[in-house]
């Protein structure tokens, strides 16, 4: 057994095609803010802002996956889950932006979408 513990998420990558198109998802639609501290890289990219310590970092780089194939429900793919305290205001959300969206198959009150560029996201309500 490990003589440490893992206490949390720091941040998840996503590779995107659009920094703007992707931006304008995350901080528009789902309203994250993006950070002005990220470091000079060799390509573009953008921190969003979860909480003081966890983030979602955007690359726009080549996606070495494919896109097309992926299964409907984003549960049954890779993807990052997040807690969201409004599940219904989420859902109307979703719905006035026509993002399509899953519930979760187990009955759990989560849902499954993917932006722009098909990474699959889940929320799952707070109690």
């Amino acid at each position: 057994m490990p003589k440490f513990t893992i206490s949390q998420i720091s941040h998840v990558s996503f590779l995107i095609k659009d920094l703007d198109k992707a931006l304008y998802f995350y901080c528009n639609i789902l309203g994250l803010v993006a950070k002005d501290t990220r470091p000079k890289m060799s390509f573009r990219g953008a921190w969003l802002t979860i909480n003081e310590s966890q983030e979602i970092h955007l690359l726009e780089l080549p996606n070495p996956d494919p896109i097309e194939g992926r299964p409907e429900h984003g549960g049954r793919d890779r993807h990052a889950a997040f807690f969201v305290d409004q599940f219904d205001a989420l859902k109307q959300c979703l719905e006035e932006n026509n993002i399509d969206y899953t519930l979760s198959h187990s009955g759990r009150a989560a849902l499954f979408f993917r932006d722009v560029d098909g990474n699959a996201l889940e929320f799952i309500a707070t109690i």
